[in-house]
């Protein structure tokens, strides 16, 4: 298994939940997959989250969830951890998910709480634990209350932190205080799951962030959490501000796929921003807007702009949606 020794970082401090490539038709790109993962590995990131929200596992079935995984591990080999949505509303469909993600070589599991069904406590914790039994690989629990309509509560987090595969939590609660609470009470390593609060989840003992704007910033959240770690705060928050723009510019509305293909293809990473229904690409405008941003964030050159940027506002992180910690992926 390829993981840090760390145990308060058993998936490294920077991982990017990854969106899933596709072609125009809508099939997945594997080949695009592969060069996508290393470029995010070759910028700072210490993993890799596979059909997540982000990465559209609603629209993708087994088999592709399964080549995906295996043509990421090929990809990016022992230099990052690479971690598989295994997350359903559907105990023993995610049970099987697990299986195959482990059977085609990741080297853990992000489990989501049950959505729309919206299980007692008691339902939660069984959830988890029948998933964490059902293969050897290391678990991310993931807390997203916004989507999945329920909140993992403490006394669940305490019950479940003493399964041994159980390693982590990704939390897109927007609630801080909750979590510097529950890093002391659980020992688990801490993820933020909002771009815009890893300062303040490094602040109460977070371990790191699983983030969609590290498609494009990840190096410099990889600069945010070294510099927080040599103790230079000051520094590290300067760096940080750096990225505000993009994180509100990929986060805003909630359209996280959507706008992170669009920045991807802006960039020349991606050569389509396609995805299944019920999500549509970025429109033409949509994309305009965001170029502008990232030429203005010097995430791509003024060169690769195809046309004059429209004029941005005094600031430009409102250009597209809100502040991101609104809408957590």
């Amino acid at each position: 298994m390829v993981l840090p020794a760390d145990s308060a970082r058993p998936f490294g401090a920077v991982l990017t939940a990854m969106v899933t490539p596709m072609t125009p038709d809508g099939a997945i790109d594997l080949k695009a997959a592969a060069k996508l993962a290393k470029k995010l590995i070759d910028d700072g990131n210490d993993g890799l989250v596979l059909s997540g929200t982000t990465g559209e596992s609603p629209v993708t079935h087994t088999p592709e969830k399964v080549d995906l995984v295996a043509a990421v591990v090929e990809a990016v080999g022992d230099r990052a951890a690479v971690l598989a949505g295994a997350g359903s509303n559907d105990t023993a469909h995610a049970i099987r998910m697990a299986t195959q993600a482990a059977d085609a070589g990741a080297d853990g599991l992000l489990v989501v709480s049950p959505y729309y069904s919206r299980p007692t406590q008691e339902g939660l914790y069984q959830h988890f634990a029948a998933v964490a039994d059902s293969t050897g690989l290391p678990v991310m629990l993931y807390d997203i209350p916004g989507r999945s309509g329920v909140r993992i509560a403490p006394e669940t987090f305490a019950r479940i932190a003493e399964h041994p595969l159980v390693v982590a939590n990704k939390d897109a609660t927007g609630d801080v205080w909750s979590a510097e609470q529950l890093i002391e009470a659980t020992g688990l390593a801490w993820y933020s799951g909002d771009d815009g609060l890893l300062l303040p989840s490094l602040s109460v003992g977070g371990a790191g962030i699983v983030s969609v704007s590290a498609h494009l910033v990840g190096k410099k959240f990889a600069e945010v959490v070294r510099l927080w770690d040599a103790g230079d705060h000051t520094a590290a928050l300067r760096v940080f501000r750096t990225t505000v723009p993009v994180i509100n510019a990929l986060n805003g509305a909630g359209a996280q796929a959507v706008m992170a293909k669009a920045a991807l293809q802006a960039q020349g990473v991606l050569e389509h921003r396609t995805l299944r229904l019920p999500n549509v690409a970025a429109s033409d405008h949509e994309v305009a807007h965001l170029r502008a941003i990232l030429v203005a964030s010097g995430v791509i050159p003024a060169s690769a702009h195809p046309m004059s940027p429209p004029e941005l506002p005094e600031d430009a992180s409102a250009v597209i949606g809100h502040p991101a910690i609104a809408t957590p992926h």
